[in-house]
């Protein structure tokens, strides 16, 4: 049977006048797109303009909440209540179905940005906060997530899910991410992510940072946008997949075929 994957990467997440990545290329090459939703990054123009081009380009959208930390870029951990991750994820959720609403789209997917998605996996009041959040606004939303509390917690609640590995990041020996605060922690070898993503998808195993293999199955390939070799690694992991005669589509598809 063809193996069938999502690739999905931040978009949006410029500001005002300042630009980070580049969309329009990136957009080129993915499935999906994780846009931001104003509280790490994306203003109501760039929202407006990432959601344009993800219908000109084919490409899904799902939404990319994060804590209120702008000036971290959502990288920082915020001691906030269940309630406060709820809402305030609600109301980025909002604020993006406008857009995708003007745009005659939908959102196809939610996934947690930066520290909230870290603690998501390991905190299970947070990972009840995004989705409490998001099925209130979106009753039928696919929560794309890692391995841990929120996958949990949606398998619990029969709700739609898709895992994503990332290539581009170190993995601990126990599947977490490497801090990006460690050294090693973020890989920028077009190559060598290109391969690891290939060997991810193709035998379910990943090297830790220490050599160990560990297991990984993935709908979704997540990759970053917001470093000067995005492109190129985007580029060249997309070629190895099709390549290895994996195909590639947004995650709704992947998830319908899987119940089909």
């Amino acid at each position: 049977m063809t193996q069938t994957l999502d690739l999905v990467a931040d978009v949006g997440e410029s500001f005002g006048a300042y630009t980070l990545g580049d969309d329009e290329a990136l957009l080129g090459v993915l499935t999906s797109a994780n846009v931001a939703c104003g509280f790490h990054a994306g203003d109501p123009q760039v929202m407006d303009r990432t959601v344009a081009a993800c219908r000109r380009r084919g490409v899904a959208v799902g939404a990319h909440p994060s804590f209120p930390d702008r000036h971290g870029f959502g990288r920082r951990a915020m001691a906030l209540t269940e309630e406060e991750v709820r809402l305030d994820v609600m109301y980025q959720i909002g604020a993006l179905s406008a857009f995708t609403a003007a745009h005659g789209m939908r959102i196809q997917h939610v996934t947690p940005h930066g520290a909230l998605g870290n603690l998501v996996v390991t905190r299970a009041d947070y990972a009840r906060a995004v989705i409490d959040a998001a099925t209130t606004v979106h009753p039928d939303i696919i929560f794309l997530a890692q391995e841990g509390e929120l996958a949990d917690l949606a398998r619990q609640r029969g709700l739609p899910l898709a895992i994503f590995g990332i290539a581009d990041r170190n993995y601990e020996d126990d599947g977490t991410l490497v801090s990006r605060s460690k050294e090693n922690a973020v890989l920028h070898d077009p190559d060598l992510i290109a391969a690891r993503t290939v060997r991810m998808v193709t035998e379910g195993i990943i090297d830790s940072i220490h050599g160990r293999p560990i297991p990984i199955q993935c709908d979704s390939i997540l990759l970053h946008g917001d470093n000067p070799d995005s492109i190129e690694v985007a580029r060249k992991t997309r070629e190895a997949l099709l390549q290895a005669g994996v195909r590639l589509a947004p995650v709704a598809e992947i998830l319908h075929t899987k119940v089909a």
